[in-house]
């Protein structure tokens, strides 16, 4: 085993040195397609620890491409190829090493999250084909250290304001004055939406808690946490142990509103902590299916009648809306080259989605509203939408 282990290690170096080594991308990238389709490739987390997030996505563009394809794009049907990468970053970067050099797509859609997209970047920008994440919310991805990663664009707000959003309802609506954090310290997703709420709450944080992914008992830090008396615990995570943690602190008495992102928003969730156990608890979000606005109320019916009945998450609408984000990109560029591609998806403006009206700032990121959503009973329920 460990010796296939290191071959396949080795054979995903010799790749990415190979896809390094190109012109530019203009060698290995091709035209993205052929005279009748337009390649496409979506990195995303199909199996492994947030295997929700990629399935939803995943669901979210083969409704929208059924859509486009009706009538295709300038004659041309895209095709969409699935890469697998199995909610790790090293196979995230193995799969836009493959997806640009082997498949030769013309963009590339994914990861859902943040740190599974930040390991496809160099690979995007050094063979100049355009990447989209869906969810990625962490401001790296397209701005790092004030240079704007030119190849690099999101569907979704970033996590400053998702943070600010929190901190901004904890105290105004909740009138929390002490306030607990519990992150993922080995998540960047988790430690951006808490770098941003401290900055944003106007209370005292009386509590830092930090836990790793694929932890399981939380129950000493809790009682910590609990024996400072804070009146709000931001909690910004992915399910799989967000779940578990809210299912813990109710157990050990801790009854005070819990509140992350959009991590949160997957049916397992409610599976893990129990419906009881997340009342009173709330997160922000990129749309809610229960907003009665009529582009979301359509959408909403097609998912169902397309997945017998299945609520689409905000993850299946992000996905949805990626899709047609790329397709009006390419329209525009009037060519499945990515280099075109990136030059429109640059200068998209006032593009009507599911999620909201999207336009680009100068550093590749939407300016869009939230929606912040509250759990009752196991089921979300729409509170507010929050304007940038």
């Amino acid at each position: 085993m460990k010796k296939r282990k290191l071959a396949g290690i080795f054979l995903s170096f010799s790749l990415l040195a190979g896809v390094m080594a190109g012109c530019g991308g203009q060698g290995t990238s091709g035209s993205g397609g052929d005279s009748k389709t337009i390649k496409i490739g979506a990195n995303i987390e199909l199996s492994g620890g947030v295997a929700s997030y990629g399935q939803s996505i995943a669901e979210g563009l083969e409704l929208a491409l059924e859509d486009i394809n009706k009538e295709g794009i300038d004659g041309k049907k895209i095709k969409l190829i699935k890469f697998d990468n199995k909610s790790e970053a090293s196979e995230a970067t193995s799969g836009a090493v493959k997806l640009v050099s082997q498949d030769k797509v013309a963009a590339i859609i994914g990861a859902a999250t943040s740190t599974n997209t930040l390991a496809q970047i160099q690979v995007a920008q050094k063979n100049k084909v355009p990447i989209i994440t869906p969810t990625g919310t962490n401001p790296d991805i397209t701005n790092k250290g004030g240079k704007v990663n030119s190849y690099a664009f999101r569907t979704c707000f970033i996590d400053p304001f998702q943070g600010t959003v929190a901190a901004n309802f904890a105290a105004d609506t909740l009138g929390s004055k002490k306030a607990a954090v519990y992150v993922d310290t080995a998540s960047d997703y988790a430690k951006g939406l808490a770098a941003a709420f401290k900055d944003s709450y106007s209370g005292d944080i009386v509590a830092e808690e930090a836990y790793v992914a694929k932890d399981t008992d939380f129950r000493a830090t809790l009682t910590r946490m609990k024996s400072k008396n804070p009146d709000f615990i931001f909690l910004p995570g992915y399910y799989e142990e967000v779940g578990l943690i809210i299912k813990q602190a109710r157990e050990l008495g801790i009854t005070v509103p819990i509140m992350g992102g959009d991590g949160w928003d997957s049916p397992k969730l409610v599976e893990i902590a129990g419906g009881d156990a997340l009342n009173n608890t709330f997160i922000t979000n990129h749309y809610s299916a229960a907003d009665p606005d009529k582009k979301i109320q359509e959408f909403v019916e097609a998912f169902k009648a397309k997945y017998n009945g299945k609520s689409p998450d905000a993850f299946a609408a992000l996905g949805y809306d990626t899709a047609y984000y790329l397709a009006d990109a390419i329209k525009r560029a009037g060519s499945a080259d990515p280099q075109k591609i990136q030059k429109a998806l640059e200068e998209t403006k006032d593009l009507q989605l599911v999620s909201g009206v999207l336009t680009l700032d100068d550093k590749h990121d939407p300016i869009k509203s939230a929606a912040i959503l509250k759990y009752e009973n196991g089921e979300q329920k729409f509170e507010t939408k929050v304007n940038p």
